[in-house]
């Protein structure tokens, strides 16, 4: 982890010292912040190895066990499977530290009329939508580009016809859900579910969640953004 942060830490004192030729302020705080983030960043590594994607991996094979849903299953009987998904898919983006600064900002910069909490829980229902449907797509096998194209082809009706205000914010609010909290999970459940599922293969099935995670938000904001103008073109 020490190789991976060095370097951040070399662009960015390189360019302070040797490009804009200043003194770095509170040098002390500097470093003492970023040993900070060294430690920080080798616990969050070690925990994802020691507990979230083992925990990923046995919840998928205990939701797809014969012993739980029987033998001979089609793509109907996986419905825990599904709310499952939905639920981690909600659960880790709300709790997305990206996210929330995303939100914050966005209701600073729009005088209060983005509310944190609405662009949040947008964001996630987004999220959880596309992980539901991402698990589906596992369970039954369907290539992943069909739903990719497709998605993409409904985002950019959106963007001709969303208010022009929020459509980059909604774009960004695709990528910063495929964060530290959601992409270890997401990942784990993907790879569960696609070795333990027969006939799937873990490299070309058990991929392909966090593009759902990062796609469906961008849908979910511009449907909302959609509607909100709507209502208060109508009201009007």
């Amino acid at each position: 982890m020490l190789w991976d942060v060095a370097p951040i830490a070399s662009v960015l004192f390189g360019f302070q010292l040797l490009i804009l030729k200043q003194k770095i302020p509170h040098l002390k705080q500097v470093i003492i912040g970023f040993v900070l983030v060294w430690i920080g960043l080798t616990l969050f590594i070690a925990g994802l190895e020691k507990a979230l994607f083992p925990l990923g991996k046995l919840m998928a094979n205990q939701l797809t066990s014969p012993d739980f849903i029987g033998s001979n299953a089609s793509w109907e009987d996986y419905y825990w499977v599904y709310i499952f998904a939905f639920a981690v898919g909600f659960s880790t983006t709300i709790a997305e530290p990206s996210l929330l600064a995303v939100a914050i900002k966005a209701h600073q910069v729009s005088g209060g009329s983005i509310k944190t909490w609405s662009l949040r829980i947008t964001v996630a229902v987004g999220v959880a939508v596309g992980i539901s449907l991402g698990s589906y797509r596992i369970v039954t096998g369907i290539p992943i580009h069909y739903f990719i194209i497709t998605g993409y082809a409904v985002v950019l009706i959106q963007t001709y016809f969303a208010p022009k205000s929020i459509i980059a914010l909604a774009y960004d609010s695709g990528g910063v859900t495929t964060s530290t909290v959601t992409v270890p999970l997401v990942a784990a459940l993907g790879l569960g579910l696609a070795s333990t599922i027969e006939g799937r293969n873990p490299i070309i099935d058990g991929f392909g969640l966090i593009a759902f995670a990062s796609l469906f938000p961008i849908m979910s904001v511009l449907a909302y953004a959609q509607i909100t103008d709507f209502l208060t073109r109508r009201k009007k």
